[in-house]
Formats: structure tokens, sequence, C-alpha cells
């Protein structure tokens, strides 16, 4: 029922290959280059190189779902391709163009942008020469909840004046970073879900100021997590995505697929984790034995294999879900994978700590970076404790019409 089509397969193969050939090499080079780096925040050459050579090979864009603009697969086809770029997260989406926020973005301006956005941003950033961030979570207020968002855009006669602060605006930090779409209120005395509306502004917008970058466990990622002030930044009109009112309907929108995206790369993620931990026990030897032949050890690898293939199936399941009937019926299953997924690989990361000793919080290997990475993953996109509250009221809400037996 959730098999992939032979294009499907086609690009699995190829991406595959490209994975081992030029991604997997690469791992050291980027290691290298970063560190050698004046700033965390650079755009090493080899990630470059990787995406001319992904471009040169038809492995580009390959989540966006219009034809127009990318191979048109469907989130089906497309959910096993984010899974392989998941085994190596810090460059492998970025190298074919397929990472957050970039793809939500590019999805949006495809939907909602005017002809200008698309010749100023979406072009540009389907060529992958420039980057972009989603303003919309704030400091001073619960960001989980899209309504509470507080940050002022005041109508005037041709545009808006903007005002607050927003903070772990994901890319906000990447050296190409040209553009931001940002959410707040436009009409504070509309009906809660039509008070908000997003804004295309540029990064360098007089009044808007990159304050500082925010690390995530200690990590300065190398996209960056900005936290940025606006103060009287001026929006023309014209740079509204939709309408007044749009901006809770548009998040929606952009948050569906990219939650698919999200739980496969969490869940290729995953599957790295428990090839390095099988693989470690395999060397390691304690009191006389390989840490292979260990009891506890043997249950961890055997779960984690079950806990794998579980998370895929449900997410496999969402995707075909939306496929066939859309993001608002597939909502349930949106929210299920979002709980699981990550939650999932950060058990199997931990574990995989656990099996390398010492080594395994280190930079020598990437499960501390993963670890850090799928443990923020559990509020990005929204807190596990959000999704569980649409799932629990989606299932009261069914059994509430159903007659008593």
């Amino acid at each position: 029922m959730l098999e992939t089509t032979e294009r499907g397969r086609d690009y699995q193969e190829r991406l595959g290959k490209f994975m081992d050939d030029f991604v997997y090499p690469a791992e050291s080079v980027y290691a290298e280059q970063m560190a050698a780096a004046d700033s965390p925040h650079t755009q090493p050459q080899v990630l470059e190189d990787l995406k001319a050579e992904a471009k040169s090979q038809g492995l580009w864009n390959l989540f966006h779902p219009d034809p127009e603009w990318g191979p048109g697969l469907t989130n089906l086809e497309y959910a096993p391709l984010a899974e392989i770029t998941g085994h190596i997260i810090e460059i492998a989406p970025e190298s074919i163009n397929c990472n957050a926020p970039d793809t939500g973005n590019m999805e949006v301006f495809t939907r909602f942008g005017t002809d200008e956005h698309k010749e100023k941003y979406l072009g540009p950033l389907l060529d992958g020469t420039i980057a972009s961030a989603f303003a919309m979570t704030e400091p001073a207020v619960a960001s989980s909840d899209a309504t509470n968002v507080e940050m002022r855009m005041e109508p005037t006669e041709d545009g808006f004046v903007l005002n607050g602060r927003k903070w772990f605006t994901s890319n906000g930090m990447h050296p190409n970073c040209r553009v931001l779409i940002v959410m707040g209120k436009t009409s504070p005395d509309a009906e809660v879900h039509r008070q908000q509306s997003m804004l295309v502004v540029p990064i360098d917008a007089p009044g808007a100021t990159v304050v500082r970058n925010l690390p995530v466990f200690g990590y300065h990622d190398r996209e960056g997590h900005a936290e940025i002030t606006f103060e009287d930044v001026h929006v023309p009109s014209s740079d509204i995505l939709k309408g007044e009112g749009e901006g809770f309907a548009i998040s929606q929108a952009r948050l569906g697929p990219g939650r698919i995206h999200h739980c496969m790369r969490a869940i290729g993620a995953a599957e790295r984790a428990l090839e390095l931990m099988v693989k470690r026990a395999e060397e390691r030897v304690t009191f006389g034995e390989k840490l292979s032949s260990r009891a506890n050890i043997q249950d961890w690898i055997a779960e984690a294999r079950i806990e794998i293939d579980q998370a895929r199936l449900l997410t496999l399941h969402a995707a075909d879900m939306m496929d066939k009937h859309g993001n608002k019926v597939a909502k349930n299953e949106i929210a299920e994978i979002k709980v699981v997924a990550p939650a999932m690989a950060l058990k199997i990361i931990d574990r995989a700590i656990q099996v390398h000793g010492g080594a395994g919080v280190t930079e020598d290997f990437p499960l501390a970076s993963m670890w850090a990475h799928m443990r923020t993953l559990r509020l990005a996109d929204g807190p596990d404790e959000v999704h569980k509250r649409s799932i629990a009221r989606n299932e009261i809400k069914k059994y509430r019409k159903q007659p008593a037996r």
C-alpha cells in the first residue's frame, strides 16, 4: 500500500549513490573547513561543490511538489529521499536544496507570492544562490500557540510598520540569507485566527537588526538561529502574502509538508545512529566479551530496529494521506508523526552515545550533534504537547459523536 513509484525508486537509487560517492566523503572535509573558518556561520566551499554536483545530476529541489519548479514528486515519493539526507543532516539536505526553512519558504512564495516575489526571491532560492528565514517565534510569549504572536504590523496608507522582537529565526545567520517571511498581527481586534498576517521583509531592511545568534545546547549551528528586532520597519503593501488575516492559514499550509520532511530526516538520523551503535558494539570488548554479545545491547539494537520501522510506516502513512486527501484531512496523522519520530530518534541516538562511551559526547562522532538537533526538533514546528493536545481533542470529538453502547 505504501510502495513508492518507479520514479521514486529511481530517485532513491540516484540519491543513495550521490550520498555514497560525494556526501559521505565530504563530511570530514566539511568539518575541517568549518574548524578553519573565522565564523561558525560560514558557507564552506565543500558545500557549494556538493550543490553544483547535485545540480549536474538532476538531484535538485526534489521536495517541490510543483513540476514547474521541481520534479513534482508526491509526499510519498519524496519522504524516503528526505530520510536518506537525514543520515548527514548538517550538509546533505542543503546539498540538494532541500533544507528547512528554505523549502517551506519556497512553497509559500510559490503559492502566495507575487510575480515580483517570485523573480526577486523564489528564483534565487530555487537556484540555491540565496537563503531565507521564517520569523514567527517570539521570546515574550508561548509561540507554540500562533495566536499569541505580539509583533505589531500597523497598517499605513502604503503598507505596514513593524515593531517587535523575534528569535529562533533559523537561517537568520546564514551568510546568504537575504529575506525573511515575518508573521505578526495586522488586525488585533479581528476573529482570533484572522488577526495574523505574513509579510516579506529583506533581512537588511532599515530598522531590522540581527541582535545575536542563539546557540542550541552549546552548538552554534551554521545556519544560525537569530534573534531579530524590528523597530519601525516599513513594508510596502505589495509585500503582504495572500492578504490581511491570512497568516494563520499560510502557516498551517506551510507546516504540513515541512513536518513530513523533518520526521523522515529524523528517521534517517536514527538509522545512522543504529549503524554506528552496531559497529561500535562489534568493535569494543569489555570484560572479555564484545559489547554486541551483551543482552542489554542486543535488546537496544532490536528495539531500535522495531521503533525505526514503526515510525517510518507511520510517517509514510501520513504522507500517503496527504497525497490522497490533503493536509487538512491528514492533520491527525501529521501530528502523530511529529510526536513519534523525533522522540524515537532521540532515544536511539542516546543509546548509541552510551555504547560509544566518552567518545559519544565528543565531536569525533556525529552523535552529540545529532542528539542536540533531535532534542530541538521536539520543540520546533510545535512541541510534543501541542500535537498531543490536537490528537486527543480529535479522538474525543470522534467518540462524542458515537451513541452509547
